[in-house]
């Protein structure tokens, strides 16, 4: 299976023990399918949701474990259920496969980001009806999505909603394709264009005026967490949605952890104070993914080396995607 469908994707270096067949499924870790166990292609390939790990954060300029997210995300599942009771529906009336992880060299990062791409394409390619889901990494991996995504539907225009603490509009001269270059990336790759960027939760002394300055001039669209607090976190993205949806064919969400307040997301490499609350996290992901062209999404720098014992951390990064899964099951009713 790996061979026909798959050759850009290592099988999941963490999974868990599946029920047989026709059985009962009401936990997360006993729903999701790792696509090395599927026989079937063809069924495969409608899959509603793919995920794929991204084990990347040496391209961090914060000292990150976000690597371990991956792996980390599939051990929380046991402590899930399929069933949302606030949206009143079961996730395990889709199909979700686990594709596995991208494989990384130990040193070089540029083949890496080389790597993340031809998985994206690939993916893209293969599941071109189902939701890609990148488990990150730190947001360096964002540009690689969305390149790969990009290569796979050249006819499409791509527009990108982001829930951040940070522009990531840093200059590449100066950092590289890090953490804090992906959307400059985009831009200078003419992959995305700046108008075409909507950047939803900045807040505080976390960003410098040049940053903000060349967001102006590429016309770069963001709205302070306390401007998307006065109308409110939906309404907020739903306009930005809006707004994207008449411009573009496709829209990639990347969710950075660290737009989460350092009280409710201990486990990200730049915490701050001031950030988002969970429950506006959820509000903002639910909202997306209600959206017909949100159909490629990633969480990035989540560390759960930097979490606490308890890792609320890496249990919220895991409730984000059940949320955007909600979302996405509620299209259309």
């Amino acid at each position: 299976m790996k061979s026909f469908l798959f050759p850009k994707v290592n099988p999941p270096s963490f999974t868990w023990v599946l029920p047989e067949e026709g059985a009962v499924v009401s936990k997360v870790h006993e729903w999701i399918r790792p696509l090395s166990n599927e026989s079937d292609p063809e069924r495969s390939k409608n899959a509603d949701a793919v995920i794929v790990g991204v084990q990347l954060s040496r391209s961090s300029i914060s000292p990150s474990g976000a690597s371990e997210f991956p792996d980390a995300f599939r051990r929380a599942w046991k402590g899930f259920t399929t069933y949302n009771l606030d949206e009143d529906c079961d996730l395990s009336q889709m199909t979700v496969l686990d594709a596995g992880d991208v494989p990384l060299h130990v040193t070089d990062i540029r083949r890496c980001h080389e790597n993340i791409m031809d998985a994206s394409t690939a993916l893209h390619q293969i599941f071109d009806h189902s939701k890609i889901c990148a488990i990150g990494g730190d947001h360096s991996i964002t540009a690689m999505m969305v390149k790969g995504l990009q290569r796979a539907r050249p006819s499409e225009k791509i527009g990108i909603i982001q829930l951040d603490t940070h522009f990531d509009l840093r200059d590449l001269t100066d950092n590289g394709p890090s953490n804090g270059t992906p959307m400059r990336n985009l831009i200078e790759s003419s992959i995305v264009e700046g108008s075409n960027m909507y950047n939803i939760g900045l807040h505080g002394f976390f960003n410098t005026k040049d940053l903000k300055d060349y967001a102006d001039k590429k016309g770069v669209n963001y709205i302070t967490l306390a401007k998307a607090r006065k109308k409110g976190i939906a309404s907020t993205v739903l306009d930005c949605l809006e707004k994207l949806a008449e411009k573009v064919d496709t829209i990639y969400m990347t969710i950075d952890m660290d737009v989460l307040d350092i009280a409710y997301a201990p486990g990200v490499p730049a915490s701050t104070p001031g950030g988002m609350t969970t429950a506006e996290l959820l509000e903002g992901v639910l909202t997306a993914a209600r959206h017909p062209k949100v159909n490629s999404m990633d969480i990035v720098c989540l560390d759960p080396l930097k979490d606490t014992a308890v890792q609320p951390t890496v249990k919220l990064g895991t409730l984000v995607f059940l949320t955007y899964l909600t979302g996405v099951m509620q299209r259309g009713k």
